[in-house]
């Protein structure tokens, strides 16, 4: 590999994904609370158009380089159902799952030395696509003073004048907040006469349990300043298909697009059928979805909560947010749950230097170990006393 990529440092995500039998876990079962992808099946409808399409000669050709019409009438019909918003072919980008392009966004956007703020805590493969467009990172704090909201005014103009993108992710992976449409209209405003735009990584939109979590194309309806990035993956529990869109700002749109006509030959067309069939007839799994996590986080939250384990509030996405005890940072304290109570977590530090003093926990686990977690817990509890 060449000079640049070896200087990007490894995914933390790539080595928890290859952990092996060499685990120091002790004497109870070993319960993954690490892991980000939910538990269930896809839906059967998906499945089904799956089974079906395979047998489709035509699926066996190569597709159409920028997805087939009847995938982007799906995306604009979903976009306008749920969030009245009114999408044409120019504002929309398929993609070979989402974090790729999360990642190579910055590479095929800005030019070397311009900057790109992450969120910190934020998820943590972001960093690789600034290093690798030769970026320039700047910190974008997620305060619990400000409800984990960016405070754009605390910004420095010398960076705010240097940078190119905003990336935000809401609701939160990893802190389980989540944004407001006043928020969105406000983040709009400010940008949309600059030469910043903002990605907005959408992929727990189906996991807002104060009703549905807003787009943030609702606050740029023209879109003038924004892209978002929807995944199948987590919404429809199809996180093996590879399968998401990019929507909005149709400069950025076409950036990608002209990037995937040199990289890629399309999306399979199966693949393609699969997204149709979970945006057209998957309303009621997204809702069924929302309400199991949804009695998840309740009962996690509660349970922790009173006995003394200080989870924060999980108000969308699937996972918990928990400083540690005095005494530990979320690296050290990941290794004694793992060690005393055979539970493997997540440290807060990949997610950013502010997540160094906690550890993320996943609700996607079967409920039956969720329970045996909560217990865990309890019964260390004392150590925040």
């Amino acid at each position: 590999m060449n000079e640049l990529l070896k200087s990007v440092p490894d995914s933390y995500f790539a080595s928890v994904n290859t952990l092996s039998d060499d685990l120091d876990i002790g004497e109870k079962p070993l319960i993954n609370m690490a892991v980000g992808i939910p538990d269930g099946p896809a839906p059967e409808t998906v499945t089904e158009a799956v089974k079906s399409a395979v047998d489709d000669p035509e699926n066996h050709k190569y597709p159409g380089f920028r997805g087939r019409p009847a995938f982007k009438k799906a995306i604009i019909d979903f976009y306008r159902r749920h969030y009245d918003v009114e999408l044409k072919d120019e504002n929309i980008a398929i993609l070979y799952g989402t974090k790729s392009m999360l990642v190579q966004f910055p590479m095929i956007f800005i030019e070397p030395g311009e900057g790109v703020y992450l969120p910190n805590p934020g998820y943590a493969d972001y960093a690789a696509g600034v290093d690798l467009a030769r970026g320039v990172e700047y910190e974008l704090p997620l305060l619990e003073e400000n409800d984990f909201l960016p405070d754009y005014d605390s910004l420095k103009q010398e960076e705010l004048d240097n940078a190119r993108l905003i990336y935000l992710n809401y609701p939160s992976n990893p802190l389980g907040t989540v944004a407001s449409k006043e928020f969105f209209d406000n983040t709009i405003r400010r940008f949309r006469d600059t030469g910043i735009k903002i990605v907005h990584d959408f992929a727990y939109a189906a996991f807002g349990y104060e009703g549905r979590h807003p787009s943030i194309l609702q606050s740029d309806p023209d879109f003038k300043a924004a892209i978002e990035v929807y995944s199948f993956s987590k919404s429809y529990n199809m996180s093996g298909f590879r399968s998401g869109f990019a929507v909005g700002n149709k400069e950025m749109i076409e950036a990608i697009n002209t990037y995937q006509d040199h990289t890629q030959t399309g999306m399979w067309g199966v693949l393609q059928e699969a997204s149709i069939s979970a945006l057209n007839e998957g309303d009621a799994f997204l809702l069924n979805q929302k309400e199991i996590f949804e009695a998840r986080k309740e009962k996690v939250v509660q349970a922790l909560s009173e006995s003394g384990v200080p989870i924060r509030p999980i108000e969308g996405g699937i996972f918990g947010w928990i400083r540690v005890p005095e005494g530990f940072d979320g690296e050290s304290f990941v290794t004694y749950l793992l060690k005393e109570q055979s539970i493997l977590a997540t440290p807060g530090i990949p997610f950013g230097s502010r997540g160094k003093d906690f550890i993320r926990i996943s609700l996607a686990v079967e409920d039956d170990k969720l329970d045996e977690c909560i217990e865990r817990f309890k019964s260390i509890a004392e150590l925040w006393k």
